[in-house]
């Protein structure tokens, strides 16, 4: 991130720039502090429905508790056999890519001094249950493909515009692990 417009007072887009470029000079200065961990818990709570626990997260060379825990509870709806208690799993995901992008176009534009008024966006993915029940092994488990909208109304000419919105994928943790995939280790051992 390079500033450009904003200054180390303006709280453009609601972030504190100064504290953003704070952060990058001390990330540059030792980069371990860059090194974050984050974690939740999860329980089954019976047929389609789990909850998940965000407590704290490792961040700055510390464990970081919340302010507050956040509980986040998945269900599937009832044609998937579930009870509809909550979002399922791969709406959590679009629901985290949203807005993992969002929030990085908005940071990045406050880097810029880009006021952003409005960001508002549509995603949807395409999932053939063929492969999560087993029925065709040539059919992906997953998403086949995703697909975002944005809608943004800002202080911005159109080629700042177009910029804005390239950052959000560019920079954005959710959408590099979603779209390039990453390493997931499984393991499982008998619980007492």
């Amino acid at each position: 991130m390079t500033p450009n417009t904003a200054t180390a007072t303006e709280k453009p887009n609601g972030v504190d720039v100064k504290r953003l470029f704070q952060t990058i000079e001390s990330v540059k200065a030792s980069p371990e502090l860059g090194h974050f961990q984050f974690r939740i818990r999860n329980a089954w709570a019976g047929c389609g429905e789990t909850r998940s626990t965000v407590g704290a997260f490792y961040g700055c060379g510390q464990d970081v508790p919340h302010a507050t825990p956040f509980t986040m509870t998945a269900d599937e709806p009832d044609m998937l056999l579930g009870q509809d208690r909550g979002a399922n799993p791969v709406e959590y995901l679009l629901h985290a890519l949203a807005g993992c992008v969002t929030t990085t176009m908005v940071y990045h534009a406050a880097a810029r001094g880009i006021r952003i008024e409005e960001i508002e966006s549509s995603l949807d993915g395409d999932i053939d249950l063929r492969g999560l029940l087993a029925i065709d092994p040539q059919v992906r488990n997953g998403y086949q493909q995703i697909r975002m909208k944005f809608r943004i109304k800002a202080d911005a000419t159109d080629e700042q515009l177009q910029e804005i919105a390239a950052l959000g994928p560019r920079y954005s943790p959710v959408f590099d692990s979603v779209s390039k995939g990453v390493p997931i280790v499984v393991t499982a051992e008998r619980k007492a």
